[in-house]
C-alpha cells in the first residue's frame, strides 16, 4: 500500500495525482465513519445490553430476597397466631403436627419444624424426639440472643447429605444431581453434587413474661425449585423485553453448579448439573465480585450478570444468575452496520465517478503540455499549439511556445560564451592550484622549523643547566658518603642495630651519585636522542654544539643496564615515595600480573617510576586512588601502567606533555620530570604513552621489550635497586 502510494504521489502522472488527492481522503473519510461508526454501535448496543441485565440482576435479587421477607412473615404470623399459641398450651401432639403440615403446604415450605426452648428436641408424630437444632450462626441468634427483641433470624445454608436426610419431606431425587461435562468449565474430580441449599427461618416463641419457650423452624429448598427461577424470568422477560430469537433465563448455584436453571440443556430441557466457565467462577466465587459482561452459558453465550450468594456463615456458597441469549442482538447490530457500511461505500463510489468524469476536462491540456515539454527535453523542436481552452491552461501554453522561441535563440549564444569561458577557467585554475600547492609546502617547512628550534633552544638550555646542578650535588655527595664511611667505621658491632638504615644511605648516596652521572650524559652529544623524528643538518648540529660546551665537565657514566625482573623494580620504586602515599592518605593498589625481564639501567627506571608516582600523587585529592599494574602488551612487549583518579589532562597540554620545561599551570615543577622519563624509554626502545579524561584521572603506560623468558634464565638472580646498592658499597 505505501509503495502504491509513493508511485501515485511521487512517481505517476498528474492524472493519478489529482484523482489520488480527490479519492484517496475520500475512500478515508468512507473507511473512518464506517469504523467509527460501527464501533461506537457496538460499544453502546453492548452498554445498553450490559445496563439492562444488570437491571434484571438487581430485580432477580430483590425475588430472591422476597422469598426469605415473605416465609420469615408467614412463620412470624403463625408463631403469634391465637391456635398455634393454643396448640402449644395444650401439649397436644397429633393436632400440633397437623397445624404444621398445613401451614408447610400453604407457605410453600419444604419442612417446618418446632423444638423446644434448649434446641435439643424436635416435635415428631411419636412426641418430643431428640433430635437438635442444626447449629448455625441465626440459631445461636435465636437460642441466645444478644438483645431483647431478637427473636427471629433468617438466611441461606448449605446443608450436608446427612443433615437433610433429617427431613422426611426432602427427597433425595430433588437434591442429588450428577454433574454434566461442561464447556470451559474448571477441571474437576466430582461426579455429583448432593449438598442442598436452604432458605433457613427460625422464630423465636416467647411466652407472657417474655421467656423462650419454643423455637419454629422453616425452609425453603432451593434445588430444583423451578417455580422460583421461573416465576422471576417471566417477571424479568415479559414478552416484547428480548429481540426476536433471544431468550430470558434465570439460575441460581450452589458453588458452580446450577442446581435449578431454566437455561436449556442440550436436549432443550434445564440445564442441571452443569456448571459455570472458569472467568466467572474465579470473579464472583474467589473474587466475590459482580460479573456484568458476556459469557459462555452451557453451550452458547449469553449476556450475563453473575452475583455471590452469601450463606450465614459470610462464605460464598453459590451464585445467583440472570441473562439473556446474545447471538439475536448481535446479529441485529451486524445488519445494521452492513446496511450503513453499504449506503456509505455507494456514495463513496458515486462521488469517485463524478469527480474522474469532471477532472478530465483539465487532465487532456495538461497532457498535451506535458507532451511538449519531453520533446523539448530530448532535443527536439516542437510546439504546444491551441488548446482549446480559455483558463489559465490555455494561457500556460501560449507563454510557453513564446518561451520555446527565445529558448532556441538564447541556447545558441550560451554555448558559444561557454565555451570561450571555460578555457579561460582551465587556464586560471591551473595556475592557482600551481601557487597554492608551493604555498602550502612553504607553510609546513615554516612550522616544523619553528618547533624544532623551540626545542632545541630548551635543550641547550637543559644541557648547561644539568652541568651546573651536577656538580654542585656531586661535592654534599661526597661530604655524605665520607663521613657515613667513618661513621660505620666509629660503630663497629654496633652498626648491627642500624644495618638497615645504613644500607638505605648507602643506597640512595649511590643513586643519587648514579641521576648525576645521567644528568651528565643526557647533556652530552654521544647521549642525545631526539624525542619526535629526525631534525634536519642545521638543527642537529645547533643542539650537539650546545652540548659538547658540556663534554669537559664531567665523565661519561657507562651504562649499567642489566637483566631484571620488572615486578621487582616497580615495588622498589613504590617504597621511595611511600612517605608522600601516607602524607595524603592515597590508596595505593599494586597488579603486578607480569613475570617477564627487560634490559635496562635499574635507578634510571626507578627515576622513570618516581616521577610518573609523583606527578600521580600530586594530582589526586586526600585520601585518592592509585593503580600500579603489569602485564604482557599485545605487541609482546612488558606494560607498565600507572593510572590514578585525580584531576586529569587537559587535551591541549597532551601534545607537549613531553617537551622540556613544559609544564601544565603547576605552581611547583621544572617540567624536566617528563621529558627525561621520555628520553630514557626511548634510548631502551621502548615508548611512553599518555590517556586522560579532565576530572577523571591520568594514565601513563611504559612499554618495554622483554629479553628472555624467566625460565631460560633460572641461574641468574633477580636484581633489584637493593642489590646494585650493595654491590656498589661493597666495591
Amino acid at each position: 500500500m505505501l509503495a502504491l502510494l509513493q508511485r501515485l504521489f511521487f512517481g505517476g502522472s498528474l492524472r493519478y495525482k489529482l484523482l489520488s488527492l480527490v479519492l484517496i481522503p475520500l475512500l478515508l473519510l468512507t473507511g473512518t465513519l464506517i469504523y467509527l461508526t460501527s464501533t461506537w454501535t457496538s460499544n453502546y448496543t453492548y452498554q445498553q445490553l450490559f445496563t439492562k441485565v444488570n437491571t434484571d440482576l438487581r430485580v432477580a435479587h430483590d425475588g430472591f430476597v422476597r422469598i426469605e421477607t415473605d416465609r420469615q412473615r408467614e412463620i412470624e404470623f403463625l408463631a403469634d397466631s391465637a391456635i398455634f399459641r393454643a396448640q402449644l398450651d395444650s401439649n397436644s401432639v397429633e393436632p400440633m403436627m397437623d397445624l404444621l403440615v398445613s401451614h408447610r403446604l400453604e407457605y410453600g415450605l419444604d419442612f417446618l419444624n418446632l423444638y423446644r426452648a434448649d434446641g435439643q428436641r424436635r416435635l415428631t408424630r411419636d412426641g418430643w424426639l431428640l433430635q437438635p437444632l442444626k447449629v448455625s450462626p441465626i440459631s445461636d441468634a435465636v437460642l441466645h440472643p444478644s438483645k431483647s427483641d431478637q427473636y427471629f433470624a433468617t438466611g441461606i445454608e448449605i446443608y450436608e447429605r446427612d443433615e437433610w436426610q433429617q427431613e422426611p419431606q426432602i427427597e433425595a431425587d430433588k437434591v442429588v444431581l450428577p454433574l454434566v461435562e461442561t464447556p470451559r468449565a474448571s477441571p474437576t474430580t466430582r461426579t455429583h453434587e448432593d449438598r442442598a441449599m436452604v432458605i433457613r427461618v427460625l422464630r423465636a416463641v416467647l411466652d407472657d413474661s417474655d421467656q423462650l419457650i419454643a423455637v419454629l423452624e422453616g425452609g425453603v429448598l432451593l434445588n430444583k425449585n423451578f417455580g422460583f427461577v421461573d416465576e422471576i424470568r417471566d417477571l424479568v422477560y415479559g414478552p416484547g423485553s428480548l429481540a426476536i430469537g433471544s431468550r430470558g433465563t434465570v439460575t441460581v448455584f450452589l458453588d458452580d453448579v446450577r442446581i435449578t436453571t431454566n437455561v436449556p440443556g442440550s436436549r432443550e430441557d434445564r440445564a442441571l448439573g452443569t456448571r459455570v466457565s472458569t472467568e466467572v467462577r474465579n470473579t464472583v466465587l474467589q473474587k466475590g465480585e459482580q460479573w456484568i459482561d458476556r459469557a459462555f452459558v452451557v453451550n452458547d453465550w449469553y449476556i450475563s450478570a453473575y452475583e455471590p450468594i452469601i450463606d450465614v456463615n459470610g462464605n460464598k456458597v453459590g451464585m445467583l444468575y440472570a441473562g439473556y441469549l446474545e447471538a439475536p442482538f448481535r446479529s441485529d447490530m451486524e445488519r445494521a452496520v452492513t446496511w450503513l457500511a453499504g449506503i456509505a461505500l455507494a456514495g463513496a463510489c458515486i462521488a469517485s465517478m463524478v469527480a474522474a468524469i469532471g477532472a478530465k476536462t483539465i487532465f487532456a491540456p495538461i497532457e498535451a503540455i506535458a507532451v511538449a515539454v519531453r520533446a523539448t527535453a530530448q532535443g527536439k523542436s516542437r510546439r504546444i499549439g491551441a488548446l482549446n481552452t480559455h483558463d489559465e491552461v490555455g494561457e500556460l501554453g501560449e507563454q510557453f511556445d513564446s518561451m520555446l522561441e527565445a529558448l532556441d535563440e538564447q541556447r545558441a549564444r550560451i554555448d558559444q560564451h561557454t565555451h570561450e569561458l571555460e578555457e579561460q577557467v582551465e587556464l586560471r585554475t591551473a595556475e592557482l592550484q600551481s601557487k597554492n600547492d608551493s604555498l602550502q609546502e612553504s607553510i609546513h617547512l615554516l612550522r616544523t622549523t619553528r618547533e624544532q628550534l623551540a626545542n632545541a633552544e630548551k635543550l641547550a638550555a637543559l644541557g648547561h643547566l644539568t652541568a651546573g646542578v651536577a656538580h654542585e650535588i656531586n661535592n654534599p655527595t661526597a661530604v655524605i658518603l665520607g663521613n657515613m664511611e667513618v661513621l660505620v667505621a666509629d660503630l663497629g658491632d654496633a652498626r648491627e642495630k642500624v644495618d638497615t638504615e645504613i644500607d638505605l644511605i648507602f643506597e640512595q648516596v649511590y643513586r643519587i651519585r648514579s641521576i648525576t652521572d645521567k644528568l651528565l650524559q643526557y647533556s652530552r652529544p654521544n647521549s642525545f636522542t631526539p624525542m619526535e623524528g629526525d631534525y634536519d643538518d642545521e638543527i642537529h648540529s645547533l643542539l650537539r654544539a650546545s652540548a659538547a660546551e658540556l663534554s669537559d665537565t664531567s665523565s661519561l657514566a657507562k651504562s649499567a643496564a642489566m637483566e631484571v625482573e620488572i615486578n621487582a623494580l616497580v615495588s622498589d620504586s613504590i617504597v621511595l615515595v611511600q612517605h608522600e602515599l601516607e602524607q595524603k592518605q592515597i590508596v595505593l593498589d599494586e597488579k603486578l600480573m607480569s613475570v617477564d625481564r627487560v634490559r635496562i639501567d635499574a635507578q634510571e627506571f626507578q627515576q622513570v617510576m618516581v616521577n610518573l608516582l609523583m606527578n600521580a600523587i600530586e594530582a589526586v585529592e586526600q585520601a585518592g586512588h592509585i593503580e600500579v599494574s603489569t602485564s604482557m602488551a599485545a605487541d609482546g612487549s612488558v606494560n607498565v601502567t600507572v593510572s590514578d583518579d585525580g584531576v586529569g589532562i587537559e587535551p591541549k597540554h597532551l601534545p607537549q606533555l613531553f617537551d622540556p620545561f613544559f609544564t601544565s599551570g603547576k605552581e611547583s615543577g621544572t617540567g624536566l620530570g617528563l621529558s627525561l622519563s621520555y628520553s630514557i624509554v626511548r634510548r631502551y626502545g621502548g615508548r611512553l604513552e599518555v590517556s586522560s579524561t579532565p576530572m577523571a584521572g591520568a594514565q601513563f603506560e611504559v612499554f618495554l621489550p622483554t629479553v628472555a623468558p624467566v625460565g631460560s634464565h633460572a641461574s641468574n638472580a633477580t636484581v633489584t635497586v637493593a642489590d646494585e646498592a650493595l654491590e656498589a658499597s661493597a666495591s
